[in-house]
């Protein structure tokens, strides 16, 4: 038989040392051509073939693989390579970190590393120079097809075949032109269906390789997963959020919202006989195979009988088709929410706690989104500055859960000490450490069970601690410290922030996995300087509050108070305007406001404002802030014609706000002058 010289690199030393101290490449390859020319093993020695070897001989010869073949088959059609590369797309970001990490050591090791998908095909290679020229004699090359059934024995298609790492050395290649390699394949699986994807293979000569290698491709398979989870949890956080966002969340029918995979992200309005019928609808199930290859019409005849839908809506993110909304014919209770500056609680909730003002458009869309992920039974993550109210958001949450006085308990990571939080947080068992109360105690996981845990400043959660926060919330048990018994716990994670918990990532403060888990949905609060129209309202608020509180009218704000209320940047946000108006009450004599009573910070360079931030519809209006508000109202309505639409927008109020104001200070529709 003919020998190219880049075969002729190869020696039984080097053999050896990938398939066993016995091994033999003389003969492997008398095994092989008896195999080929008889279809047995003949040799006297059971071990001169792996059985893993000789079975994938047994499945290329029943395929039909010519065992003569000098090539592989490659896929001429160069659209037909970028279409791969296009639905892989996610795969191949997976796979170029550890691509490029590993680069600099492939020329000096004389190997190629190579991305092949679930068909064998290859959509990505890199390398030393020559082996890549090298391998595209034989089309080990971007599309060449290395299926067991187009190429026989080989490390992508063995992998893929049997679903486990697989090295093939020289003689053991089932086609001959191929003989002078070696390779180490490991597949790679769906870190959520664990359907293997692809496969990751090391080639090059079979002198210099070693049985190592096989742990490379393995450890570089495991790598690539773990980066396709991180990708896969981020996609479906942002579909979740963004579907939460979108119009279709808001429509008065059951839905189902399914990710490209096909599994059952998110439920709303099923009723509990089919639920019962059809264990696939619960969330994390896989409802339907690959969403994305399916039309509107297979969809809808794959799924369970017990389901009726009227209609199918594909998701995009970023101009891609990520998923689907199922629409079912059921009706449910679910309604647009109107956008209202405070929200009402369940009855047996304080509604102090929870009232929420503001009619600003960034604080109703916060508001809206709080109330839509309410109805899911996901991670919520609440991020915003220090001071604007990001507990109330929590509270909110809390009030909509279906159960009846369920548990809402709060914990401030920032409040207990590194070595103290882990049994705050998951309880310990009696002796667990010194100082532990005899006979244990339960954590805070176990006693927010069936309602609210709320992680206050998550972001200062020790880095060495987050592992078991994560496992706990992935397996939704815990283990108490000191203890080895598995205590299920339902809990609705709410978690708030005021750190960019991406830039903590990047600084190693904050495992990456456990972002996305606990940030499903990420409601961003607002600062205080972003909604300037809110502040008359919450200085009317907290007014009143105090007021009550007190036994004393309600306080006069002069023009000057308000002008600087509206001016100042309220770096303490909604808390710190609440404290000024309480501390103004406290101090206060007589019931008019002036600039003097005021804080030194909110009148230091007051003269030197040179704009004057008082809307010129407020100017000569001192009083009581609801007299204000609804002059600038009438003011606005005759300046605007009545336009409702015009008004709003000078207002910088939505229209169910203005028309909300317009009852509570009966302001006619039909104004055209002042009244």
């Amino acid at each position: 038989m003919t020998r190219s010289s880049f075969y002729n690199m190869q020696n039984d030393k080097a053999a050896g040392l990938i398939c066993g101290s016995d091994y033999s490449e003389q003969h492997t390859r008398e095994a092989w051509e008896r195999f080929v020319s008889s279809g047995q093993n003949t040799e006297t020695r059971p071990d001169t073939v792996r059985e893993e070897i000789l079975a994938s001989w047994r499945r290329s010869r029943e395929l039909g693989v010519n065992a003569g073949g000098q090539a592989s088959r490659k896929i001429i059609d160069e659209n037909g390579v970028f279409l791969r590369q296009e639905r892989n797309a996610a795969l191949r970001k997976a796979a170029s970190a550890a691509f490029k990490r590993l680069e600099p050591y492939l020329k000096e090791a004389k190997t190629i590393l190579i991305l092949a998908d679930d068909q064998g095909v290859i959509i990505d290679a890199i390398g030393d120079e020559l082996i890549l020229d090298e391998g595209q004699g034989i089309h080990l090359e971007i599309g060449g097809d290395w299926n067991e059934q187009t190429i026989g024995t080989n490390g992508i298609g063995t992998a893929l075949k049997t679903g486990k790492p697989a090295y093939v050395h020289a003689a053991e290649h089932f086609v001959e032109g191929v003989q002078a390699w070696t390779c180490a394949g490991a597949p790679i699986r769906d870190p959520f269906t664990q359907e293997i994807i692809g496969v990751v293979d090391l080639s090059g000569p079979p002198q210099i390789f070693r049985q190592h290698n096989i742990a490379l491709v393995l450890a570089s398979a495991r790598e690539i997963e773990i980066a396709l989870a991180e990708q896969q949890q981020e996609e479906r956080a942002m579909l979740l959020e963004a579907f939460m966002m979108s119009e279709y969340s808001r429509v008065d029918r059951g839905v189902i919202l399914l990710d490209k995979n096909g599994h059952v992200l998110f439920r709303r309005g099923v009723d509990e006989k089919t639920l019962l019928r059809s264990k696939e609808l619960e969330v994390g199930h896989k409802l339907l195979p690959k969403l994305l290859e399916l039309s509107d019409r297979e969809i809808t005849n794959l799924l369970p009988l017990s389901l009726e839908t009227d209609g199918v809506e594909r998701l995009k993110l970023e101009g891609v088709y990520r998923g689907a909304a199922l629409f079912l014919k059921n009706k449910n209770n679910s309604t647009r929410i109107p956008a209202s500056c405070t929200i009402k609680p369940r009855s047996n909730v304080n509604e102090a706690e929870i009232q929420i003002i503001g009619s600003s458009p960034k604080m109703v869309d916060a508001i809206e989104l709080a109330e839509r992920v309410a109805q899911a039974n996901v991670s919520v993550l609440i991020h915003g500055e220090t001071g604007v109210g990001k507990e109330l958001f929590a509270r909110l949450i809390h009030s909509r859960l279906p159960r009846e006085k369920a548990p809402y308990v709060p914990v401030n990571c920032a409040a207990i000490s590194g070595e103290l939080i882990g049994a705050e947080l998951f309880g310990y068992e009696d002796g667990a450490f010194t100082g532990a109360v005899r006979g244990g105690r339960a954590g805070k996981f176990e006693l927010a069970d069936g309602g609210v845990l709320c992680l206050d400043e998550i972001g200062d959660m020790p880095i060495e601690l987050q592992p078991y926060l994560l496992r706990a919330l992935e397996q939704r048990a815990i283990y108490r410290v000191g203890g080895s018994q598995r205590r299920p716990v339902d809990v609705r994670l709410v978690a708030m922030t005021n750190r960019d918990l991406r830039q903590e990532i990047e600084k190693g403060n904050f495992r990456r996995d456990l972002f996305y888990r606990v940030g499903v949905v990420t409601i961003e609060v607002p600062p205080l300087r972003d909604r300037a129209n809110d502040v008359l309202e919450l200085v009317a608020h907290f007014s009143q509050s105090y007021a009550k509180e007190t036994g004393r009218p309600p306080m006069t704000f002069s023009d000057e108070v308000i002008k600087r209320f509206m001016a100042y940047q309220w770096p303490g946000n909604v808390r710190e305007l609440r404290n000024v108006v309480q501390r103004v009450y406290l101090i206060k004599t007589d019931d008019l406001v002036r600039l003097r009573d005021l804080p030194p910070e909110l009148q230091d360079d007051f003269a030197s404002c040179e704009e004057d931030p008082l809307p010129n519809i407020l100017k000569g209006h001192s009083g009581d802030l609801e007299s204000i508000e609804a002059s600038a109202i009438r003011q606005t309505m005759i300046s605007e014609n009545g336009n409702l639409t015009r008004v709003a927008a000078v207002l910088g109020i939505s229209r169910p706000t203005l028309y909300r104001k317009m009852k509570q200070y009966h302001i006619r529709k039909a104004l055209s002058s002042d009244a």
